[in-house]
């Protein structure tokens, strides 16, 4: 089982997206093809399959907590293309690996600090076994004080694959 707790979009902020998205654009569903199969939706850490109902929408992670938090945190609020479910499904269901942890694959693990600002960040090529490696780069990144959350994303295009908060005090991610 994994130590740390994954977030997916939280279901408040997926019905939003599914009529808005963070860029003011309304949400377009198609049904997924050959080329959309794989990726990852965030909806519910899941990759698509052929046919779903999909949509690409624009989210901004680090606002919607900026704004949760009261934190501002500037020229670092960015916002960037996620797969979602056209419709509700369900959502994530925590598991025994973290998702979308394909052996070889590149993610950056980029820490953030309690105002919202960039606090250090690594490479992580995903290991063989995965939950090692996921858990090497989250404990090195909250070992820094001031982290507050770690986003994980793909180094290929920089999309957001999903978030990770500071633990609990002697708790669980």
């Amino acid at each position: 089982m994994t130590r740390y707790t994954v977030l997916p979009i939280d279901a408040a902020a997926l019905r939003e997206l599914r009529t808005a998205d963070d860029a003011g654009r309304s949400c377009v569903p198609y049904t997924a093809t050959r080329d959309d199969t794989g990726s990852p939706l965030r909806c519910c850490l899941s990759p698509i399959g052929l046919g779903e109902r999909i949509a690409l929408v624009s989210y901004a992670p680090l606002r919607r907590w900026a704004a949760a938090e009261g934190a501002l945190p500037g020229a670092y609020d960015e916002q960037g293309p996620v797969f979602i479910h056209a419709e509700d499904c369900g959502g994530f269901t925590s598991g025994e690996n973290y998702p979308f942890d394909r052996p070889g694959a590149l993610r950056t693990v980029r820490r953030y600090d309690a105002r919202g600002r960039i606090a250090g960040g690594r490479l992580l090529e995903i290991p063989v076994d995965t939950t090692a490696g996921f858990e090497t780069a989250f404990d090195d990144a909250f070992g820094d004080p001031d982290v507050a959350l770690v986003h994980v994303r793909a180094v290929e295009y920089g999309c957001f694959h999903f978030e990770v908060r500071r633990p609990a005090a002697g708790g669980r991610g």
